[in-house]
């Protein structure tokens, strides 16, 4: 399918890797955006309206055969109200899910979260099979946007991305690329736990075999290159695309805790210290490959500066 497609969320991170890619791959893309801006290169054609509002979404969505769903209240965005990710996650993705069905759009694509699924640490493998579990205001949210899709008529498709690298990242890959690019040897290297991740291009090659598979889908589908890091490997990962070597300082792990919360550095250490390994089962099966591996990918992305 090369048709006609509805993307939200545009002008963010990962929509504006989805516009280019999508573009590059044969589709129209028409950009439905919350306010005017420029439109946006390879973008076919724009509409304004704001989905947190009751407005007629015809015209926006006439001859679409499909929506990327990518708009939202991002996890970064700490210390939103419960009410806000609610509205901006949940229900703004139903109106759009019901302006798509009276619209007969042929699949809808939801960009949802691996936090819709489990917390930010898990024990063991996280696969579709697993009832999902989420932890944080974020996480239910995109959780009750994907329980309206399923409430609809739609032929639709969720996916649930762990952590998202690629240039432009914020929050907890700002914070690894920062740590990367400092000069000081890290006392890291003591953490064993791994972490799945992917790449804005593993993740718009997921999108497009979502777009393209054989219907009806009407499922959640895990988002996950297949080789997990430790975090002394992701920092490797990063000096190596730097031309660095790794200098990293094998501290006992409760030792590093300890130290990290006697200085209200705790959370921070949770974070980083527990692990969240993923398994893409369903978009194998549908013929996803990731576009490259998570090592190289953090070269990479280190090298572009």
């Amino acid at each position: 399918m090369t048709g006609l497609v509805a993307l939200t969320g545009a002008t963010g991170f990962i929509g504006r890797h989805l516009l280019a890619d999508l573009t590059a791959r044969g589709y129209r893309v028409r950009v439905l955006l919350r306010r005017p801006v420029a439109m946006p290169p390879g973008a076919a054609s724009a509409v304004v309206g704001d989905l947190t509002r009751p407005i007629n979404m015809a015209a926006a969505l006439a001859d679409v055969d499909a929506v990327v769903h990518s708009a939202g209240l991002a996890h970064a965005m700490s210390g939103a109200p419960e009410d806000d990710y609610r509205t901006l996650n949940a229900e703004a993705t139903a109106r759009l899910a019901q302006a798509a069905e009276r619209a007969r759009v042929r699949r809808f694509v939801f960009l949802s979260s691996i936090r819709a699924q489990t917390g930010a640490s898990a024990p063991g493998v996280a696969t579709e099979a697993d009832a999902p579990h989420p932890t944080d205001p974020y996480g239910r949210s995109k959780l009750e946007a994907e329980r309206a899709l399923a409430a609809t008529g739609l032929d639709w498709a969720a996916l649930r991305p762990v952590l998202v690298y690629g240039p432009g990242a914020k929050g907890n890959l700002e914070a690894l690329l920062r740590l990367a690019r400092s000069p000081a040897p890290l006392p890291l290297g003591g953490l064993r736990a791994r972490r799945s991740l992917i790449s804005l291009e593993s993740l718009s090659a997921a999108v497009d075999t979502l777009l393209r598979a054989p219907g009806p889908l009407k499922a959640a589908y895990i988002a996950a290159e297949p080789d997990p890091l430790t975090l002394p490997e992701m920092i490797a990962a990063l000096r190596e695309g730097l031309g660095r070597r790794p200098g990293l300082v094998p501290v006992p792990e409760a030792l590093l805790g300890l130290a990290c919360r006697l200085t209200g550095r705790g959370e921070l250490f949770e974070r980083v210290a527990g692990g969240l390994v993923a398994r893409s089962d369903g978009l194998a099966r549908l013929g996803w490959e990731p576009a490259l591996t998570t090592r190289d990918g953090l070269a990479r992305l280190a090298a572009r500066g």
